[in-house]
């Protein structure tokens, strides 16, 4: 019964214009605060690399550091199919990449 609870207030979640969930707008609107060095690294990586207009990065493993969900929304994506889109976040992430057991990938081109 907890799970079912869980699972939808996450889907109640409200949605920004380019469907970032609305829980994603402190990630564009200065420093946000982590959880974990390894969010902070995966931030500022993706920042530098893709200048991007939204960004949501969420240690979803408890702390741990071997799951993550990213959410980005960048420029530099319009006109790529979205697996193109992927490559280019996972070839920025490779070295982080070989650390963790799982991610979860949203790329968004704005439009």
């Amino acid at each position: 019964m907890l799970a079912l609870a869980h699972l939808t207030r996450r889907l109640a979640r409200p949605q920004l214009a380019t469907g970032i969930p609305a829980v994603a707008r402190w990630n564009s609107t200065g420093q946000p605060k982590f959880s974990t060095d390894g969010e902070r690294v995966i931030y500022e990586k993706l920042t530098e690399k893709f200048k991007p207009s939204e960004l949501r990065v969420e240690d979803v493993s408890g702390g741990c550091g071997t799951f993550y969900h990213i959410i980005i929304a960048s420029d530099q994506f319009k006109g790529l199919p979205l697996v193109k889109q992927q490559r280019l976040v996972n070839q920025t992430l490779k070295e982080e990449i070989e650390g963790i057991h799982g991610l979860q990938l949203k790329t968004i081109a704005p439009k």
